[in-house]
């Protein structure tokens, strides 16, 4: 299982736990009585908070490590997961049924400005929050991210000494990009990669999302570059090396809570902590754990707070 370095994991705990040790001293504050960390008393107010989730195995584990962390914290919970996409979920944030949801930076601000015409992670998370509707607004954007990329294999990449996606304009053989047929069209597609990065592909269509017939074209070397998600669990079995974009061709899709007012300071600065305390290395082993080890999310959940200590 792939994991953060040696050198980074302290500091994304000394994050998650400062954020934590802040929130609970405050939850204390807030509580008439009893200990705040335990789950069958209320956190804040007393509401409760009604956590969403899509229709998304990863996207499900990352609500439940919020609802736990939340629980831990004394606050009731209402899980509310595998809703849909966001066309389905986001009217019920924006009327108040929904109180706290993982989301993605780029495709967010996407649903809301569609004619955005920024990329890298920054300018969309600072685009983002001046978006979002009154009532609502987005929490600390984590540096995990799952977003859309381009792949080669170790051996390519080690072949040509590939690292960013710039570094392609020194291979000297064709290249082509394999993904769904909607990636030729799409902006990061090969009209997109010479307008970007002034690199000519081509394009050759493979209808499984980055799965296993992709990968399989990959390592047969019948496309160069493939689109992948960057938290894809293929990541993990090794063999890949995801192209660092570095002029923003893939709009940036990194992990972001989006909140209604009825999450209050305390639980908020929950959240953030686990946002600090997690990059797209996590996403991947929680990914896989998901897909080959075929382990519930709350499970999933429990091991990685207890992994990460608050």
């Amino acid at each position: 299982m792939k994991r953060s370095l040696p050198g980074q994991r302290p500091r994304k705990r000394r994050a998650l736990a400062a954020a934590l040790a802040v929130a609970g001293t405050a939850a204390l504050t807030a509580c008439s009585g009893g200990d705040p960390f335990d789950s069958g008393s209320d956190g804040g107010d007393g509401d409760t908070i009604v956590i969403g989730s899509q229709d998304y195995y990863s996207n499900e584990i990352i609500a439940e490590i919020y609802a736990q962390a939340l629980e831990e914290a004394g606050y009731t919970v209402d899980r509310q997961f595998r809703i849909g996409q966001r066309e389905a979920y986001l009217p019920e944030i924006e009327d108040g049924t929904i109180d706290l949801f993982p989301e993605y930076s780029g495709p967010l601000l996407q649903y809301w400005n569609a004619e955005t015409s920024v990329n890298l992670p920054d300018e969309v998370y600072a685009e983002l929050e001046g978006a979002v509707p009154d009532g609502l607004r987005v929490l600390d954007q984590s540096p995990a991210n799952d977003q859309d990329s381009y792949t080669v294999t170790q051996e390519f990449a080690d072949e040509w000494g590939l690292t960013a996606i710039g570094d392609l304009a020194e291979v000297t053989t064709p290249l082509v990009l394999g993904g769904n047929s909607e990636a030729e069209t799409r902006a990061y597609g090969p009209a997109g990669m010479m307008e970007t990065y002034g690199i000519e592909i081509g394009f050759t269509p493979i209808e499984d999302g980055g799965g296993p017939l992709t990968v399989q074209a990959l390592e047969d070397g019948d496309i160069q570059l493939a689109v992948i998600y960057t938290a894809s669990p293929a990541i993990a079995q090794g063999g890949l090396v995801t192209l660092e974009d570095t002029e923003g061709l893939f709009l940036a899709s990194n992990v972001v809570p989006l909140a209604s007012d009825n999450v209050d300071d305390e639980a908020a600065a929950i959240i953030d902590g686990i946002s600090a305390g997690m990059d797209t290395e996590d996403l991947i082993a929680l990914n896989v754990r998901s897909v080959e080890e075929e382990l519930p999310a709350a499970t999933i959940a429990e091991d990685w707070l207890a992994e990460n200590p608050q």
